[in-house]
Order: structure tokens, then sequence, then C-alpha cells
């Protein structure tokens, strides 16, 4: 997974136009049952550190409110925590929920963590709360504040981070000339829209709404329109991935994932739980059916069942990069599953290089 660095950092893409796999981490910073935000914040360092070693090319946080399970909801704040821990790997927001923030405020703090860590950090921004409507509430940044004006926002966050304007009173400092790269985050086609029309690269939610993703690429793709940051579409998919060095294993560990999936979907989420055995022998029909949708970008197994399962899900889809969510119970067995990851896309990578030799 080698890429151009420029002065000790990686571009906010890679430039390569042959075919590749470049795979990047999305952290939930995940608290387990019987454990606390104190230690899911304090895994986030390790993790960050074994994934730059590895090669990933970025390490995403996400922001969720009221969520029992994620201690990711002050997203700037970990962000700083992780990339001041770390040397080259770039840190970023997997999203930050644009409607819940004033953008002048987010130009600022990433204004601010840009200022600190030249070069490494990415703005990933989504439409929705990021939780549920009492929530959502409880965030408003005024009684008026509407998703709908999610592009518009865009454009005021991107004036910000921007050059100084002839004229402007208000300044994001810091922010103003940062130009953070930004990305365009969603599980829908107004998500690969708004990417499109405005040239910026588009992370589609597939690890947990897989339903329109062939459409939303498609359409991205089509629709694209070269912009200062970005001249040519670039697309990168959640993936869900639970590996394991016996495929009985990777199996056992993934039923965590799956309980926290089927208590999300049920409006009962909470924090991760432990593994269990035979658990999908316990589930009803339509607690299957979940699953099943769920199951369209995922892979589960050893080593060989990750290479393979990434190899089929990158050439089906043409994906510029994958990012990575591993929800697993035990913490050396989600960095064991990191590693994994990381060298099955190696050696996914040697087999493009062989053919495009």
């Amino acid at each position: 997974m080698s890429q151009t660095e420029i002065n000790g950092t990686r571009p906010s893409v890679p430039t390569e136009s042959s075919p590749n796999i470049h795979v990047s981490v999305l952290d939930l910073a995940p608290i387990v049952q019987g454990s606390d935000a104190e230690t899911a914040l304090a895994n986030t360092i390790p993790l960050a550190q074994e994934a730059e070693r590895l090669g990933y090319i970025r390490y995403w946080v996400a922001e969720h409110h009221n969520m029992q399970g994620i201690a990711s909801s002050a997203t700037a704040v970990v962000i700083g925590h992780v990339a001041a821990a770390t040397e080259h790997i770039r840190v970023g927001s997997g999203g930050i929920m644009l409607p819940n923030h004033a953008p002048i405020v987010i130009a600022e703090q990433f204004g601010t963590l840009a200022s600190i860590y030249p070069g490494r950090i990415d703005l990933g921004l989504g439409r929705a709360p990021g939780t549920d409507q009492q929530t959502a509430y409880a965030l408003r940044r005024t009684l008026n504040s509407e998703v709908d004006s999610f592009p518009q926002d865009i454009r005021e966050l991107q004036f910000f981070l921007g050059p100084r304007q002839e004229n402007q009173k208000v300044h994001a400092i810091p922010g103003m000339n940062t130009n953070v790269p930004i990305w365009i985050l969603g599980s829908s086609l107004y998500g690969a829209q708004v990417a499109a029309l405005y040239g910026l690269p588009f992370g589609f939610a597939s690890h947990f709404a897989p339903a329109m993703m062939h459409e939303a690429i498609t359409m991205y793709r089509e629709k694209f329109r070269p912009s200062e940051q970005l001249d040519r579409p670039y697309v990168m998919l959640g993936y869900n991935v639970c590996a394991a060095d016996t495929v009985d294993e990777a199996h056992y560990l993934r039923t965590s994932g799956l309980q926290s999936f089927l208590r999300m979907r049920s409006g009962r989420p909470s924090r991760l739980p432990p593994p269990v055995r035979d658990f999908e022998s316990t589930l009803d029909p339509t607690s299957r059916n979940m699953l099943k949708t769920a199951r369209a970008a995922s892979v589960v197994g050893d080593r060989q069942a990750i290479l393979d399962g990434m190899q089929m899900f990158v050439d089906e889809t043409q994906a510029d990069e994958l990012i990575i969510v591993c929800q697993i119970y035990d913490f050396q067995k989600r960095l064991r599953s990191y590693e994994i990851v990381a060298d099955a896309a190696q050696e996914v990578q040697r087999s493009y290089a062989v053919e495009s030799s």
C-alpha cells in the first residue's frame, strides 16, 4: 500500500491511475460491555499506530450522539488525540454531521487541526444528524437548522477554509486558506449527487446501508465535475471485515457486530456485546433477512477468505479505496483483524501489479 509522500505526509487521495486496492480504518471507538469510554478512547492510539505501521492510508472516526457503544461524539477532539500519537497517516472524520453545526465552527475546528498537523487532516461530511430525533433537537445550532441546507453549508465551509476574499468580513482563524480536503459521505443517491456536482471525493456507507451502493457509485461517476480539489471521481466504500487466524474463530468474533447491528436496527443500541456461539440459529426470519442485507459489503474468515472477498468486492465495484470497519469485542483480536486485512490488501495489490505488467 505504498503512497507518494509529500513533506512526510500523504496526499488526500492516492494518485496512482492503475488498478489498486487502498485501505483505511473507520474506528467508531466502540465501548464494549463491561468497559467504558475511557478505555475505548485509549484504544484508538495503539490501533492508529498499528494502522500507520501497516500502511493504511487514513484513520477516520465518526460523529454519533446518544449512542451507548460509541465514544467518538466529540469527533474533532478524538482526531487531535489520534494525530498527536501518529506521524504521517491521514486522520479525519467519517464523518462530521454538518447539519448539527455552524460551518464556521467546523472550519475553525478543522483549520486548527490542519494548522497543528499540516497535510494530514481529512474532513468527511454527512447530512444525517447521527442520532435520534430527540438528541438531534438537543444538538440544534438554531431552531431553523435544516438538512436541506447541506449543499449551501458545504459551500460556506469551503469559503471559510479557502483563501481570503476581497471585502470578506468574517474569517475562520485558524481555518482560512488551510483548504482542508472535504469528502461527501452518504448512504443514498443524494450524497452521490452533491459529491459529483461539487467535484469532491465520495464515501458511501455500504458497511451498514449497501442497498443503493451500485446506483450511487454509477450516478457519482457519470455526473462528476472536476474541481480544484479533485480532477477525477474517487470512490471510497465502507467494508465490514472480521478476520482471524481461522474461519471458525472469525465467524465467532463476528457475532458481536451482528448483535450490535440488530439491536441498532430495532431501536435498542447498546455497548458492543461479547461474541456468542451459534448466534444465528437463535434468530427469527426477520432478523436473518436483515443480516443477509447487511452482508452485501462484508467478509468474514481467515487470510485467504479476506483476500478473496476483498478482491471480488473491488473487482465488482471498482472502488478506489475501502474503509474497513472491524466490530470485534476483544481489542487484541481487533488489532489482529486489521493486520490480516493489511496483509491481504498487499497481496491483492501485488496481483494487480502482475496483471498490469
